[in-house]
């Protein structure tokens, strides 16, 4: 009996040790994975996909993908919603020399649309339903 409280103590000892090495080990590789997806996250948001983003009232979306190639910034996108009415992306965009701009395209049912631009720095968008400036959406950047 003797011999086996010894054995239960002594493995209950090695468990409770190794419990306490594991958190240390888990917030070690917590941190690592955290900084590896915050790098991923910043990677995807300068290229690659973006989306869904909904507009206001959430009766359209767009998505996307965004890439650069020889200089210029090129955005792939879709558009979905399914009314009587359009919706609409914007995408507002910083050039290299400091100069803005923004332009829109609208649709009805779905669509998708690639196009480009040389000089961009910063790249936004954001979708709106029902007119050009109603029920607009947040403001994401995608480049």
């Amino acid at each position: 009996m003797r011999k086996v409280l010894a054995a239960t103590a002594l493995s209950g000892a090695i468990a409770l040790a190794g419990l306490t090495v594991a958190p240390a080990a888990q917030a070690a590789t917590a941190a690592q994975t955290a900084t590896a997806t915050q790098t991923a996250a910043s990677t995807a948001t300068s290229m690659g996909n973006w989306g869904k983003y909904y507009s206001s009232n959430r009766k359209a979306y767009t998505y996307g993908k965004t890439w650069k190639k020889n200089g210029k910034v090129y955005t792939h996108w879709y558009g979905k919603e399914f009314t009587s009415k359009k919706g609409y992306v914007w995408f507002r965009y910083e050039f290299k020399n400091g100069g803005s701009g923004k332009h829109f395209y609208g649709w009805n049912g779905s669509y998708n649309h690639t196009w480009n631009m040389k000089g961009i720095k910063k790249l936004y968008t954001y979708t709106c339903w029902g007119g050009k400036f109603k029920y607009c959406g947040s403001v994401h950047r995608i480049y």
